[in-house]
């Protein structure tokens, strides 16, 4: 992380401005001048004038005016863009993690392994069991909750303790990820590299990484409940799970819109009427792209991957019969596993059709190289998507398959964003 944030520093001080400021605090010998003093040859080159000294801080200021009337840019904009560097591949850093915690919870949860810390506590939990006592300990914990007695109830120590480690490791993630935006944000705050908006950016960045945290136990609460009139297996609730993936895509796309405005040069695009209609279109697929991952966490939520395996048909047909067990009708849509399913599907076909349709039409368009290797790098991603979506259902989700699958939905998002960015229109 070091070696990505801080050479650019080097730019800044290797800057024009920067070496004709050292070069102005270097002695100078002059040849006497014709006419004047010594003492009026001693008030100019202590930046003196009619006989009255100027003060420090003034004639510093003025030395700043003068090097950046020479550099032909204002005073602040010397290390600008490396700041902006530093800033950029920070915010690139942080969404890496963001993605690692998400990949990292969709494994947790196809593993089963979230309901086994059933306690949370900001620091005393970092310290995971080290001798048997203290795993015996947490193994009754863990017993006296509904999975196990329901699910697990022959589970062994050992297999406890994998499940365990698989939570813990989600847990300790998380702590990184909010390392990684706070401890950074504090201390390019105190340095003044923020502008007023960044500061902004970065405080809604902080305040949404620890709502994400909150939501996460939130979430694991929800399947620790006991539930009397309820035959189900227990699960989390799939709405508090929706929520906390929702959260984190927002977080991380957040993250990589800003680290990529901040480290990719802007091309000037041609602001015709096809291009609007393009850039348009790659907003609305991007829109697309997220609505289709956020369904997938109501389809881990209802396990609804594991009730029709077969494609294109669900079973026999391809308009199941179970569309509309529940009352009311709307309940179907986020409750009942065939709709979340049948969901799930429609919007991954939908969003594949959209972007084959968004290739097409940018070829119609002049557009700059990398503009053209987002579009096509995004077709690609898609169909290579679709069909990871297709062999995890067809194979009855086993649990490699479908953790790359839900690995690739942040692949497709993050090409979709990188693309938006590309056709952004660059303010006057």
């Amino acid at each position: 992380m070091l070696r990505l944030l801080f050479p650019p520093l080097k730019a800044v001080l290797g800057s024009p401005g920067v070496r004709l400021l050292a070069t102005r605090g270097a002695p100078r010998v002059r040849a006497p001048q014709q006419g004047l003093s010594g003492s009026e040859l001693a008030q100019r080159e202590c930046g003196c004038h009619y006989g009255q000294k100027l003060p420090l801080l003034q004639r510093q200021h003025s030395t700043l005016s003068e090097v950046a009337l020479q550099s032909g840019r204002g005073a602040v904009s010397i290390p600008t863009k490396a700041v902006e560097r530093v800033m950029g591949r920070w915010l690139l850093v942080c969404s890496g993690t963001v993605a690692g915690a998400v990949i990292l919870g969709g494994v947790t949860r196809l593993t089963e392994s979230g309901l086994s810390m059933v306690d949370w506590h900001l620091i005393k939990e970092m310290k995971p069991p080290t001798s048997q006592e203290e795993w015996e300990a947490e193994f009754q914990k863990y017993q006296q909750f509904p999975e196990f007695k329901i699910l697990n109830h022959n589970m062994t120590l050992a297999e406890f303790k994998f499940i365990w480690y698989m939570e813990y490791s989600h847990r300790m993630w998380g702590r990184i990820v909010g390392l990684a935006y706070i401890l950074p944000t504090v201390y390019f705050w105190r340095k003044g590299w923020l502008t007023h908006g960044m500061k902004g950016r970065v405080l809604a960045l902080c305040g949404l990484v620890c709502f994400q945290g909150l939501l996460g136990w939130y979430m694991v609460k929800s399947g620790l409940e006991e539930k009397p009139d309820s035959h189900d297996i227990p699960r989390v609730s799939q709405y508090r799970l929706a929520a906390h993936l929702g959260s984190a895509l927002i977080l991380y796309c957040a993250s990589l819109w800003t680290a990529l405005s901040l480290l990719l040069p802007r091309d000037k695009l041609l602001e015709t009427r096809q291009l609007l209609q393009l850039r348009r279109f790659a907003h609305g697929t991007a829109g697309l792209v997220f609505l289709t991952a956020l369904s997938g966490a109501f389809v881990a939520g209802l396990d609804a991957g594991l009730v029709y395996n077969s494609f294109p048909k669900m079973g026999e047909r391809w308009i199941p019969e179970d569309l509309f067990t529940f009352s009311p009708v709307l309940r179907n849509v986020f409750e009942n596993p065939t709709m979340v399913q049948f969901d799930h599907r429609i919007l991954g076909i939908t969003t594949v059709t959209a972007i084959t349709g968004l290739y097409f039409l940018s070829r119609r368009i002049p557009l700059p190289r990398r503009a053209k290797m987002a579009v096509a790098t995004l077709l690609a991603v898609a169909y290579a998507q679709v069909g990871l979506g297709i062999s995890t259902l067809l194979m009855y989700v086993p649990t490699p398959l479908a953790a790359v699958h839900q690995s690739g939905s942040l692949a497709l998002l993050s090409v979709a964003l990188w693309l938006m960015n590309e056709l952004r229109r660059i303010p006057k």
